[in-house]
């Protein structure tokens, strides 16, 4: 596994997390990346080796919305094995799963700094996860879901590099800092000792950095991206 730290490319990185789902017993693996921003329409990207057919029954149903590894994957960390009762509310989603194979599985979230979650699923189609097996390989397992995100995450987030190394000054920072506090710029002007006009130059300055069209769009994105 030490490969998957070396590889440089989200093909070569894919390649080896799928040779190391198979020495781990299973035959399918899949990861998915929701980015943090924007907050209104988050961007999903998925890499996988199912079936072509179950890929695009998969995207022709929408099943990304419906899909409780996805849900879950939203609010824990905690890793998940397939049974009859995550996929209790939506049997359907179970039924055409199981029809293509997808029978045993497991999945694990990852958050990095920023927010943005990945999750890794493992899956096969015959053999239940025992108890032994997930004593056994559940660290391999766990490693693999974090260092699958780490390595990931950099590559497919790469075109949001510039917004990450947005560079705000101290000024711009102090300001958005009391701007997030409730303060509005007549008071920060009083707060900092310069002109109501002197503030609102600089949060312009600070959108325009951050590509954002107004002060509170603009409070949110640089807190997200660990600017404050």
């Amino acid at each position: 596994m030490d490969a998957l730290l070396d590889a440089q490319t989200e093909t070569d990185i894919f390649r080896i997390m799928c040779t190391a789902a198979r020495e781990l017993g299973f035959d399918h693996c899949a990861y998915g990346l929701r980015t943090a921003l924007p907050l209104s329409n988050p961007k999903t990207h998925l890499l996988n080796n199912y079936s072509s057919s179950w890929q695009q029954r998969y995207a022709e149903q929408n099943y990304l919305v419906v899909d409780p590894t996805v849900a879950h994957a939203m609010s824990s960390i905690a890793p998940l094995v397939w049974n009859d009762q995550v996929f209790m509310n939506c049997g359907a989603f179970w039924e055409d799963a199981r029809a293509h194979g997808l029978n045993v599985g497991w999945a694990q979230a990852s958050y990095d700094s920023k927010g943005n979650a990945g999750l890794l699923t493992l899956a096969r189609s015959h053999d239940s996860l025992t108890p032994a097996e997930l004593r056994d390989h559940g660290y391999k397992m766990a490693w693999l879901a974090q260092a699958s995100h780490a390595r990931l995450s950099c590559l497919i987030l790469a075109s949001q590099a510039a917004d990450t190394q947005a560079s705000l000054t101290t000024r711009e920072i102090e300001i958005l800092r009391w701007t997030a506090d409730g303060k509005t710029s007549g008071e920060v002007s009083q707060i900092l000792q310069i002109s109501e006009r002197t503030v609102n130059f600089h949060v312009q300055n600070s959108m325009d950095k951050l590509g954002v069209s107004n002060k509170t769009a603009a409070v949110i994105k640089a807190a997200m991206l660990r600017l404050l």
